[in-house]
């Protein structure tokens, strides 16, 4: 940083520079050549020190007016991180005007300094008296949203409401945007219905706010009311459609937007593709996401990686890693998030030998770093697979601290094979890194259900009862008739709830005479076996799969959703009803998609 002393002396040492200076500049027909010649310069400059050369040369040939190259000169020491710098030369610049400031704002924002564009706005308006416009309220309101500084937004607002700037669209969508990411749907919603003209980005602006809030379903009825104003629909309207069918989970949704997106020509557009392509793996439906990958073009990286995905969450390890080989062979340059995907698959698939090839050529062949996700997808595999001193061992040799993901890996692994003694020590650490996550607390009390060992389990619970944790409760989820039906375990809140349970004692007593016995082990309930046969058999995911069976048509896929991972016995319990009632089942837990078909899994009872 130049302090005010050396500032003045880059004055002295651009007029002591000669005309055959080592910076060869080439003698120009007429200043405008050279001005256009120094702005060019300054746009791609990535040094302080040619930055500042840049500086001598101006204040030698030209004037700080010429072209706003003063208000470029600045903005390439903010760029640069030389704040100092700038504010001294800003300062300076003769006859500031509104351009100069914005071009000063402008800068701020995209460094997200806040601070120092807050204090430019303060003293642009009280120790200079300058009128902003809306070009300079844009900057500042994008500083406060990225700064979650909503008391700041708020007071802008009011400026911009005291000046009239809110009538100005792209003020009005950036206060939109503001809100939006402050939760205050309400206050985004009023402005954008106050709005006297709503652009194609308003309307975007506020189905966005919709999806990210968790108001999907208001964002359907906004969309609706765009198509009947007349708004057509454009690439943005389109993935934050897509990303709200994934918020609600339904598949008519998708297939409708889907339908739209073909009629409308805009298949063809590879980002909405990926979109659409990502959705269905995401529904359970991964063969039209391989069909919509198979159509496309020209699929860039993002696709091919996304493509990738698809595979891994539904547990096809070996299509997964002939996928990525073919990425490679077409040219395809992988990234960090590829071989996450491609390592996930690998653990999910139980490829052992496959996933620690990849992860050692990650590095040696692609120069790819391990990061913490790609350490949790091998402690994950290894854990899986039963090597539980391999994870811990690679855990205690990463050169990274190994965060919450990395140990909760091998703490799952510990309750699966019942190592109590290093699931204690894995769970003191993750008390250490995630205090308030009740799911630590829960694997390690079932831990100890599981051996028997109530008096510790029940100190686990008191644990989280002194330290207010509450446990999530299991919920399933199916579709039916355009809408999302839920189920928690011992539901009775449903309307067919009693044609329901008709169904789910007949599909128990199949199940039953075809051999299965209730896992009542895995009801960590110090109660009678009695008592742990019926709670397992009215789980969520059972009274789901009845309600399907009951309601769906028989070529149809039961699809359910379950927030939980999902138990031995209702895995058990899916398979068989699949080979019975010849239903193809397909359930996604929390860790991956089972595809239950002819009394097996997807998984090969791996998961």
């Amino acid at each position: 940083m130049l302090a005010s002393s050396n500032y003045c002396l880059l004055h002295k040492l651009a007029f002591a520079l000669p005309s055959s200076s080592s910076l060869q500049f080439h003698t120009f027909s007429t200043i405008d050549s050279l001005v256009s010649t120094l702005i060019c310069s300054l746009s791609s400059c990535n040094s302080v020190s040619y930055c500042r050369a840049l500086h001598c040369q101006i204040i030698k040939s030209v004037s700080y007016k010429h072209d706003f190259i003063g208000d470029q000169l600045v903005s390439g020491y903010v760029r640069l991180g030389c704040q100092n710098d700038a504010q001294y030369l800003f300062d300076e610049l003769p006859d500031k005007d509104i351009v100069s400031w914005n071009s000063l704002f402008s800068v701020f924002s995209r460094k997200r300094d806040f601070v120092s564009c807050l204090n430019a706005f303060s003293r642009m308006r009280f120790e200079f008296g300058m009128k902003p416009n809306e070009v300079t309220v844009l900057p500042v309101i994008s500083a406060c949203t990225d700064e979650g500084a909503l008391n700041v937004g708020k007071c802008v607002h009011g400026f911009a409401l005291k000046s009239s700037l809110v009538l100005e669209v792209k003020v009005a969508n950036a206060l939109i945007n503001f809100y939006g990411k402050s939760g205050l749907f309400d206050a985004a919603y009023q402005l954008f219905e106050e709005m006297p003209v709503q652009s194609s980005v308003s309307w975007n602006s506020i189905i966005a706010v919709c999806v990210r809030m968790g108001l999907a379903e208001r964002g359907f009825g906004i969309y609706v009311m765009m198509r009947r104003a007349g708004i057509v629909s454009d690439q943005a309207t389109l993935v934050t459609l897509l990303q709200a069918c994934e918020v609600v989970g339904s598949r008519k949704m998708t297939e409708a937007v889907h339908g739209y997106v073909i009629s409308s020509g805009l298949n063809l557009n590879l980002t909405i593709g990926t979109s659409v392509l990502n959705l269905y793996a995401k529904s359970g439906l991964l063969n039209a996401s391989r069909k919509i990958f198979e159509e496309m073009t020209n699929p860039d990286a993002i696709a091919w990686t996304v493509m990738l995905g698809g595979f891994a969450l539904h547990g096809c390890g070996r299509e997964a890693i002939k996928h990525f080989e073919l990425m490679v062979g077409v040219g395809m340059v992988p990234d960090h998030v590829t071989f996450t995907h491609l390592l996930s698959a690998c653990s999910h698939s139980g490829l052992v030998k496959e996933g620690q090839f990849y992860f050692r050529i990650m590095s040696q062949f692609h120069g790819i770093e391990p990061i913490m996700d790609h350490y949790a997808c091998m402690v994950d595999l290894l854990g899986r697979a039963g090597l539980l001193s391999d994870a811990y061992n690679l855990i205690k040799s990463m050169p990274m601290e190994p965060n919450s993901a990395v140990w909760g890996a091998l703490l799952g692994a510990c309750r699966v094979y019942g190592n109590i003694e290093l699931g204690i020590e894995v769970a003191e650490k993750m008390f250490v890194l995630e205090p308030s996550d009740s799911r630590n607390y829960i694997i390690l009390s079932n831990m100890y259900s599981a051996a028997g060992q109530w008096k510790d389990a029940s100190k686990m619970r008191a644990l989280m009862k002194e330290r207010n944790l509450t446990r999530n409760k299991g919920c399933s989820f199916i579709e039916h008739e355009n809408q999302i039906h839920k189920f928690v375990a011992g539901d009775q809140s449903h309307p067919m709830t009693d044609q329901i349970y008709r169904k789910l004692e007949e599909l128990v007593m199949k199940v039953q005479e075809a051999g299965h016995a209730s896992k009542t082990e895995f009801v960590l309930h110090n109660v009678d076996e009695e008592v742990k046969e019926d709670l397992i058999n009215k789980h969520s995911e059972k009274l789901a799969i009845a309600f399907g069976v009951l309601v769906a048509h028989p070529d149809m896929p039961l699809i359910i959703t379950k927030n939980l991972r999902i138990c031995d016995d209702c895995h058990a319990v899916a398979k068989l009803i699949s080979l019975i009632e010849k239903r193809a089942i397909i359930i996604r837990d929390t860790r991956r998609f089972h595809h239950f078909t002819s009394g097996l899994c997807s998984c090969g009872d791996y998961w």
